[in-house]
């Protein structure tokens, strides 16, 4: 892993649950990519985590990545363990308290396995360019029209085949 990578990421929900989007920036090496979607129904925290695994995909060999972004809620999961420990009691907090958005979670957990990230985070809003630019992406996605269904939100009894968990190919 010698390739170094900032990725600076952002989700944002009209309405929670409402239509939502999200948005990353990556910088390597003088290069920059952006990237952003968006869904019609799903919450604030499942865009902060789609922005991570998006831009985490993006990446075609391991690198070393920082990512920041201004989700505790994701951040504090990651680099205090507790998303670990949530797949470790298979997706339980506890007994009778499933832990959300598990599908994402296992996908991040996956990329940053394959990756090494670290996590930081930073005051949203606060004037911080990247984490600015990544909040105008996910707005703007979330404001598209005929978004398409986060269908592990909006149907989550049912089960995916791996590649489809957003209803795409």
């Amino acid at each position: 892993m010698t390739e170094s990578v900032e990725l600076y990421t952002d989700g944002a929900c009209k309405g929670n649950p409402g239509p939502g989007g999200y948005g990353a920036v990556l910088l390597s090496g003088g290069h920059r990519k952006e990237l952003s979607g968006g869904f019609r129904k799903t919450t604030n925290n499942r865009m902060e985590l789609l922005a991570c695994i998006e831009g985490l995909r993006l990446l075609k060999r391991p690198c070393k990545v920082v990512l920041t972004s201004d989700s505790t809620y994701v951040v504090n999961a990651i680099e205090k363990g507790w998303a670990k420990r949530w797949r470790a009691n298979h997706w339980k907090l506890s007994p009778s308290k499933t832990a959300k958005n598990s599908d994402l979670w296992k996908d991040l957990l996956d990329l940053c396995e394959k990756h090494s990230v670290r996590f930081k985070w930073v005051k949203g809003h606060s004037g911080h360019p990247e984490n600015e630019r990544c909040d105008e992406l996910a707005v703007a996605a979330s404001e598209q029209k005929e978004l398409p269904a986060d269908l592990a939100f909006e149907t989550p009894e049912q089960s995916f085949p791996e590649g489809d968990l957003f209803g795409q190919a």
